[in-house]
């Protein structure tokens, strides 16, 4: 009897679908897990150091504007020359209110300036007069926020020789005068619109002196308001600083 040839079957396994335990050699596997390591970022080798002049530049410029105010006072402490002005009458409880002492001159009086000469080149512009108001014929006021020079010139001869005398007004200038003689020097001045100013109006006076000032002023000031004296240094440039206050035949400093 003859045999009957059979064909025999070999099946392939089939992969473990189970998703609750993957195979660690499924390609889902290879996927990083970002949760506990992520990605590292790394700069580029230009951009790891800073350069220093990106850091100092900026505090040194923030430090030489800081001392550029004291460093102008000292230049002009040192190089300027000592100018006696003439302050306007003060009132003594106004004078010394608080920590400040707030001065006037009579160069800050604008009427005394528009006697001098050279005046009338400083730049002035129209003031408008309101409607059925009689304005006076001179309309023409000076320029707000206009700088000008005040050329002051020395005392011929002392007459107190333990007090000093107060430099007179001779002219005005629109620009820093060149080669003035000996007895005279400009110092520079500005209107702000409402008066004119030299950065010499207000003053710190340490609380002692300030109580020392205030009686010597009370006492000279019993029976009349009456003007001192404030000593101060000018350099070419026009700049000034205050050194000190006479008080009648007494010098206190700033």
């Amino acid at each position: 009897m003859p045999i009957q040839s059979s064909t025999i079957l070999f099946c392939k396994p089939i992969p473990n679908m189970n998703t609750e335990n993957p195979d660690s050699t499924h390609p889902s596997s290879e996927i990083a897990d970002t949760s506990t390591n992520p990605p590292s970022f790394t700069l580029p080798p230009e951009a790891k150091r800073l350069p220093a002049w990106r850091l100092w530049a900026p505090l040194l410029l923030q430090i030489g504007l800081i001392a550029a105010v004291p460093a102008t006072a000292v230049y002009t402490f040192i190089t300027g020359k000592t100018v006696v002005l003439q302050t306007a009458p003060v009132d003594p409880y106004d004078f010394l209110r608080g920590y400040y002492q707030v001065l006037r001159y009579d160069i800050s009086d604008l009427t005394n300036l528009q006697k001098l000469p050279g005046w009338k080149n400083l730049p002035t512009e129209k003031t408008p007069c309101p409607p059925g108001i009689v304005c006076p014929k001179n309309t023409h006021n000076l320029k707000p926020q206009t700088s000008f020079y005040v050329i002051l010139e020395a005392p011929k001869t002392a007459t107190n020789p333990g007090r000093p005398q107060a430099w007179k007004p001779v002219r005005v200038s629109l620009e820093n005068p060149a080669n003035l003689p000996a007895n005279q020097i400009a110092i520079k001045g500005k209107y702000d619109g409402w008066q004119m100013k030299y950065g010499l109006e207000t003053y710190y006076m340490p609380e002692d002196e300030r109580e020392k000032v205030n009686q010597e002023i009370s006492e000279a000031q019993r029976k009349q308001r009456q003007s001192f004296l404030v000593e101060v240094k000018v350099d070419k440039t026009g700049h000034a600083v205050p050194v000190s206050l006479w008080v009648r035949d007494r010098n206190y400093r700033f």
